[in-house]
């Protein structure tokens, strides 16, 4: 198969996405009451959360709630800024969006030292996971190099804290 780098980059970060799961279990710690939660299977069918979702319930004063999930919603909407980015080879651009908007530098922003507050320790420790990865690094020096697989693994690491945060914890 001799496919031009966009396309190899295509099939890439599909096949990053897809190993997410397996992935998850080597580098971010998920709680042990989330080892086995389903996302499909512990919303009910109107999106609310059943009463068998086995994740830690955490309790934020709703204004601070609504401020997390929104936060949270930015969170997604960056991440597809950088891939979207990553897929037209701005490395530079997807440095700049991750550190901006999920790296240490977004953090006052997203008001994180008010509502980590009202966070369990192991919510604590993978928000800073998230914040901490080295993919802003590793995109700009993809940029340079143009060799971008240590760019997509760190982008896979920054995603697994997503995932172990949203499989291990939900608000209340």
């Amino acid at each position: 198969m001799n496919l031009k780098p966009p396309a190899m980059l295509t099939i890439v970060i599909a096949a990053l996405s897809w190993s997410i799961h397996g992935a998850l279990a080597q580098h971010v710690p998920v709680p042990a009451s989330a080892a086995n939660a389903s996302p499909v299977s512990s919303n009910d069918h109107t999106g609310h959360a059943a009463d068998n979702d086995p994740r830690q319930l955490v309790g934020f004063p709703d204004a601070m709630r609504q401020h997390t999930l929104t936060s949270m919603r930015d969170h997604l909407r960056a991440l597809a800024e950088i891939q979207q980015a990553l897929s037209a080879r701005a490395y530079d651009k997807a440095a700049e969006v991750a550190e901006q908007r999920l790296g240490m530098s977004s953090l006052q922003a997203h008001g994180a030292h008010e509502s980590s507050k009202y966070m369990p320790q192991g919510m604590q420790d993978i928000g800073s996971s998230m914040h901490r990865s080295q993919f802003a690094i590793e995109a700009q020096n993809a940029a340079v190099t143009g060799e971008v697989e240590s760019a997509l693994a760190a982008l896979a690491r920054t995603t697994e804290a997503c995932v172990a945060c949203h499989a291990g914890y939900r608000l209340q």
